[in-house]
């Protein structure tokens, strides 16, 4: 990595220069903040100027500190990453740090409890570091003090200032030569032999006692303004009485004082202080960052239990933990075991929430957003759930294109889960990354799957779809609204769960704006009425107040409507809706203000209500199990009735319409006998009830619905279900013919063209009808949407009409059999 080479040395100095940050370091007193343009990665950068007459003599000890910190690696010694040399300058890149004494000052403020956990865990990190420099390297630091410490991001000590670092055997050793122009401090041996006598006594003892002396300063000096050395350190080198204790802790101060013992023989080495702080019950065993930096570190080949213990200790002591070390040391070892999912997936995600939930958005979106993405492709049905229930803690981080690609694909097969806790988390997870889903997907593959939500089993599942339909009404496209919402609601105003019906009142008084005037009028005002009469008092409550609201709101429409409608016949015929034509005229500004608060207060209520009747976890066997999209077949007695299965008829035309569009006779037109209002059946009370094949994919493929789907779509639910009736009293009377040929009676009822010799229209099973959202409109019949019946049945005609229907049929096969001959001859 040779990038700080391209900048040059005049350039790397004068960034250092700019840091304006003095450092007591002795290779050229500064330290800056420096980014890796290969990863964007923070480094720091330690500097040495040797063009200055008064430090070039320093310049053997820039050069020991650049070998020793290139060859020593240990995770408790400052990470080397690269170097710029010149003749005059030395520029060393490490990771990035800051200085011990800047930390100090900030912890000196913190409870004296977390100050002396926090100076207790990094002395151990230190005494590592001095263990492995003397035992494994067989060399002295020389230079242990405040000043070549350095932390970490993750709050971590690391051990630097390796200028004077040498092995007795080593030719080249600085240590011996040139101490006493380094800052070491001088350990009695020298203040009696001077620092060639370092030579004859084991390596490890010089740092020892060096050890001793910042085990005083981190405790009791406030900053580097202060004389650190405590008096043992000044000739004679009398023992440290209980008044030199200060701020250390009492299981330390002992063994402080062996530290200090002026007979090297006799002084507590850096090893031996480890061992002893680590023993069992001893000061840094007993320290909480030490056992969870212990426990992380084998935390992937722990067993269940251990990673259950620690993820419990984690969490009780996160309050009292440095915000550093959670956020970049606990965190990243708890993302790493997290890639590998498994079970322990779902104990471990609730923790990384906690502790990722106070980092800046950019870092957050770095560094926890990927992994926790990734967990949805998991099938472990406990991952999942901790994913949903976790979902409040970052579904803002994420971005619409993670959440179309990456979260949606996997996130919807849990609405097809067996298990209904996964189910109705699923409902519920939607809204939160509603806002972030394309429009495809929430105008055509969320809805299907609401459609079947709506069909659950389970009571509470039903509800909060409908909850979840109104909240998401605002959002959907202008055709989705008006043929979804209403069969939607009406579905759950027939639900015989009591709570799924106020929802879909609550639903309908929330979406007041979707609505127009007519549609207020023809579809969800019939659709409410039967529930003024409800058997529970709440239902009936809140469709009365549903009723005055939307009834307010066609008043008020109807206010600024003209007196009469035209005289023109088109628009008299346009004047009868079946229903499904909707008018352009929405309701104005007119509306009171109390209305506009009702509706506002519903829209409220519906947002913040999500009834949750499971009331329980996932069992541990389900949890261990994995995710199915095979759909529950079991249904109870509170799963909503399914429609019986009817012959269907794409529509009817009303009375009005069918007679404007018939010329006139005298007898005119007759529907039936004298039950007629009977005939005129809802188009979808006449459809076919679906197989078993249907629900699968109930919409189909091409769009939102398949009408011939019953048990899947919302169509259903447009109006009352009349009673069944025979198709044998369905009959048509067309019009007596005395003079002129019989006219052709145009008719909506469309026989299927499979089936040409079918002897009526309702012999049929179902009517093939385009896989569009018009399954949701009554539309009106037109001139151009009718064709002649040429197979009328004549049950129920007259003698005379019999006879007059049985010529015509003969004139017309006359015609064919003379036009077929003509063709022969021709």
């Amino acid at each position: 990595m040779d990038y700080l080479r391209s900048l040059g040395s005049a350039a790397a100095s004068s960034l250092i220069q700019k840091s304006g940050l003095t450092l007591p370091f002795s290779l050229g007193d500064r330290v800056i903040a420096y980014g890796d343009p290969d990863d964007s990665s923070p480094v720091s950068v330690f500097a040495f100027d040797a063009s200055d007459p008064q430090r070039r003599d320093l310049l053997p000890l820039a050069k020991n500190a650049l070998r020793k910190l290139r060859t020593t690696r240990h995770p408790d010694i400052l990470k080397f990453i690269d170097v710029v040399e010149t003749d005059s300058s030395i520029h060393i890149v490490t990771e990035r740090v800051q200085p011990l004494w800047a930390a100090l000052e900030r912890w000196s403020s913190k409870p004296v409890k977390s100050r002396e956990e926090w100076l207790t865990w990094g002395l151990h990190r230190i005494s590592v570091a001095l263990a492995f420099i003397n035992d494994a390297c067989q060399s002295s630091h020389g230079m242990v003090r405040a000043e070549s410490i350095f932390i970490s991001p993750s709050g971590e000590w690391r051990l630097g200032g390796l200028d004077v670092m040498s092995n007795p055997t080593d030719p080249v050793a600085v240590l011996y030569s040139m101490g006493e122009r380094s800052r070491a401090y001088k350990c009695p041996e020298v203040h009696k032999g001077g620092w060639s006598a370092l030579k004859e006594i084991p390596v490890s003892a010089t740092d020892g006692y060096s050890l001793g002396i910042l085990i005083h300063t981190v405790f009791n000096v406030k900053d580097s303004s202060h004389d650190p050395l405590p008096a043992t350190a000044n000739p004679p080198h009398t023992a440290p009485g209980p008044s030199a204790k200060g701020a250390i802790p009492n299981a330390i101060f002992p063994h402080y004082k062996k530290l200090l013992n002026p007979t090297p023989a006799a002084r507590l080495t850096p090893s031996a202080f480890l061992k002893l702080g680590t023993a069992p019950g001893a000061f840094f065993s007993e320290n909480p960052l030490f056992r969870i930096c212990e426990a992380l570190e084998g935390f992937a080949l722990s067993n269940e239990a251990e990673k259950s213990s620690l993820l419990r200790t984690i969490k009780d002591s996160t309050a009292s933990f440095p915000p550093e070390f959670t956020q970049h040391k606990i965190l990243p070892a708890l993302l790493a075991s997290l890639a590998h999912g498994g079970t322990s997936a779902s104990a471990i995600l609730p923790v990384v929430l906690a502790l990722g939930k106070d980092l800046p958005p950019a870092e957050y979106a770095a560094t926890i957003v990927g992994p926790v993405v990734n967990l949805f492709a998991t099938p472990d049905r406990g991952t999942r759930m901790a994913l949903l229930e976790g979902l409040p803690e970052f579904a803002d981080k994420l971005d619409k294109n993670t959440v179309v690609n990456k979260v949606w694909p996997h996130l919807q097969t849990g609405f097809g889960d067996t298990v209904a806790v996964i189910r109705e988390a699923t409902v519920r997870s939607i809204i939160l990354i509603s806002s972030k889903l394309s429009d495809r997907i929430l105008n055509n593959d969320l809805l299907r799957h609401l459609a079947k939500a709506q069909l659950d089993p389970e009571p509470s599942i039903r509800t909060n779809t409908c909850i979840l339909i109104g909240r998401l009404a605002p959002s959907l496209g202008p055709n989705t609204k008006s043929k979804v919402l209403v069969p939607a609601f009406s579905r759950a105003i027939k639900d015989n769960f009591v709570h799924a019906r106020v929802a879909g009142l609550m639903a309908m008084m929330a979406s007041i704006d979707c609505f127009d005037a007519e549609e207020i009028a023809t579809k969800v005002l019939p659709a409410m009425t039967g529930t003024l009469v409800d058997r529970e008092k709440l239902v009936r409550d809140q469709a009365f107040r549903a009723m005055d609201l939307f009834v307010k709101r066609v008043e008020t429409h109807a206010a600024q409507m003209p007196e009469t409608a035209p005289e023109d016949p088109q628009s008299i015929i346009g004047a009868f809706p079946l229903g499904g034509a909707s008018g352009s005229t929405s309701a104005t500004g007119g509306s009171s203000a109390a209305l506009v608060t009702s509706a506002a207060g519903a829209a409220g209520a519906l947002a913040g209500w999500a009834i949750s009747s499971l009331g329980r976890k996932l069992a541990t066997s389900e949890a261990q199990g994995s995710l199915s999209n095979v759909p529950s077949i079991d249904r109870p007695a509170s799963a909503p009735v399914e429609p019986a299965s009817t012959p269907t008829i794409s529509a009817l035309p009303s009375p009005a319409a069918s007679i404007a569009t018939m010329p006139s006779h005298s007898k005119g037109m007759q529907l039936g006998t004298k039950t007629a209002t009977k005939q005129l059946l809802n188009d979808d009370e006449w459809g076919t009830e679906s197989g078993a094949a249907d629900v699968a994919n109930a919409w189909g493929d091409g769009d939102l619905m398949d009408v011939n789907a019953d048990t899947d779509d919302w169509g259903a639910f447009e109006a009352a279900t009349p009673e069944s009736v025979a198709p044998k009293l369905v009959s048509v009377t067309p019009a007596r013919a005395k003079t002129a040929p019989t006219p052709t009676r145009t008719s909506t009822l469309s026989p299927p063209q499979t089936k040409p010799r079918t002897s009526s229209p309702l012999a049929s099973p179902s009517v093939k009808t385009a896989e569009t959202w018009g399954a949701f409109e009554h539309e009106a019949a037109t001139p151009e949407k009718t064709e002649s019946v040429k197979n009328m049945s004549l049950a129920g005609l007259s003698k005379e009409e019999k006879a007059a229907e049985m010529a015509r049929r003969r004139e017309e096969r006359k015609q064919k059999i003379a036009q077929m001959k003509a063709q022969k001859q021709g």
